[in-house]
């Protein structure tokens, strides 16, 4: 199965939890607490030693669910 497969398995968006933000699926990890880990230069490994619960898939669909964002609709930061 490819990460575009695992994609809603691995990501949920609940407006229930954590005020409907996306999070890794049966956690409250949020996708952008682990793109921010990510961000600061931590590794896959040590992400995964601090969050057991999450797996290496987990981080990856993670980084598909940013990819996806970033593809989309452009918006002014500036």
């Amino acid at each position: 199965m490819g990460v575009e497969a695992a994609l809603p398995e691995r990501i949920a968006i609940d407006p229930a939890v954590c005020f409907g933000r996306p999070c890794v699926r049966g956690t409250r990890i949020w996708v952008s607490l682990v793109l921010g880990l990510l961000s600061d230069g931590m590794t896959v490994d040590e992400i995964l030693a601090d969050y057991p619960q999450l797996t290496d898939a987990d981080v990856r669909a993670c980084l598909d669910y940013a990819a996806r964002v970033a593809a989309g609709r452009f918006v002014d930061v500036a």
